[in-house]
């Protein structure tokens, strides 16, 4: 295990900054995910963390120690890509092996933490095996246990399961949760699947444009959001986000007291939108998703479906409903389901 700590880490690739001034903690034995859209910096700061890029300014320490000036190859890190990245001539054995042997490790030291890693994940009856002879989910657990043998002091991962189909997701999901807790080791995850980041992190590291919008806990981040970035980031479907101005001489004293008058960002989750015939909010549907356990409709707020009349907005309602496109319904939003943000985007 070890702690990691990136203090002002700035990458710049000729005049194009990727990451702005990167501050960031990570605990022993934590699983850590960074999530955020195609170009956010996320992958480039793993690779920095890993060594495979220097930064251009600031510090990574590792237990401690500045690293800035340690090879890849020295930091104590594991990496485990997209890509999978295995010999395809070597077998499933050979793979696991390999990077243990060009470290001259003895030859019993590394049967026994192959056969070690192999039992953690299932592998045993497959080190005879070459690559093109295994499933998807069977060579992202080679390429895993090709990290494990090497006993590093950080886990870093690169989005592992991109190109894997969606069932087989869930399960790694599953067996990769079950692994850090076996190993207790420290882990850093990149992905741009907010669900995976939810399902997997202690905590998860939101990025946009190369800087940290919101760091916390899952639930942390569902719950009370930084900004509209973050607010419409975490959760699927995202987060429903409507103009409301609030009035003094309309406004409820308690509102007042906690909020400023003028302009605001208003944000509701379809999950806690209610369908109720005595709903004060008139809904035209214009989709509805029926999806088993729960029913997606999407729509638009008040009397006209017109664009630029009405605000686009999505409601999810538990079990199945017999609500058809093309029907008007009545909306209930409960005030303490409702987020406030002020004209910067910003959390009030």
């Amino acid at each position: 295990m070890a702690h990691l700590e990136l203090s002002g880490v700035v990458k710049r690739f000729d005049d194009t900054t990727i990451l702005h001034g990167i501050d960031l903690r990570i605990k022993d034995g934590e699983f850590v995910v960074f999530v955020g859209p195609s170009g956010c910096g996320k992958s480039t700061l793993l690779r920095v963390i890993s060594g495979l890029e220097s930064p251009t300014s600031g510090d990574i320490l590792i237990d401690g120690t500045n690293v800035n000036a340690v090879s890849a190859a020295h930091r104590g890190c594991a990496m485990v890509f997209q890509s999978y990245a295995l010999y395809p001539h070597m077998t499933v054995y050979d793979n696991m092996a390999f990077g243990l042997e060009n470290l001259g490790e003895d030859k019993a030291q590394i049967a026994a933490k192959v056969q070690s890693a192999a039992a953690q994940l299932r592998l045993q009856d497959l080190l005879a095996r070459k690559p093109t002879q295994l499933s998807g989910g069977q060579r992202q657990r080679v390429a895993i246990g090709r990290a494990i043998v090497r006993q590093p002091k950080l886990f870093l991962f690169d989005e592992p399961l991109s190109n894997l189909d969606a069932e087989l997701r869930v399960s790694m999901r599953s067996e990769l949760r079950e692994l850090h807790a076996r190993l207790q080791a420290t882990m850093v995850y990149v992905t741009h699947d907010q669900v995976e980041a939810m399902t997997l992190a202690d905590r998860i590291v939101v990025l946009r444009a190369g800087k940290v919008e919101q760091v916390g806990a899952p639930l942390e981040l569902y719950n009370r959001p930084a900004n509209v970035f973050v607010a419409g980031f975490i959760g699927s479907p995202r987060m429903n986000f409507f103009p409301a101005e609030l009035l003094r001489q309309s406004a409820a004293p308690a509102l007042l007291a906690v909020l400023p008058e003028g302009a605001h960002t208003v944000g509701l989750r379809p999950e806690h939108v209610e369908l109720h015939e005595a709903g004060a909010v008139a809904y035209q549907v214009q989709q509805v998703e029926q999806m088993g356990s729960s029913s997606l409709m999407r729509g638009r707020l008040g009397a006209s479906q017109q664009a630029g009349t009405a605000t686009q907005f999505d409601v999810v309602c538990n079990g199945q409903t017999s609500v058809a496109a093309g029907q008007t319904v009545r909306l209930s939003m409960p005030p303490d389901c409702l987020h406030f943000f002020d004209a910067e985007g910003q959390r009030l």
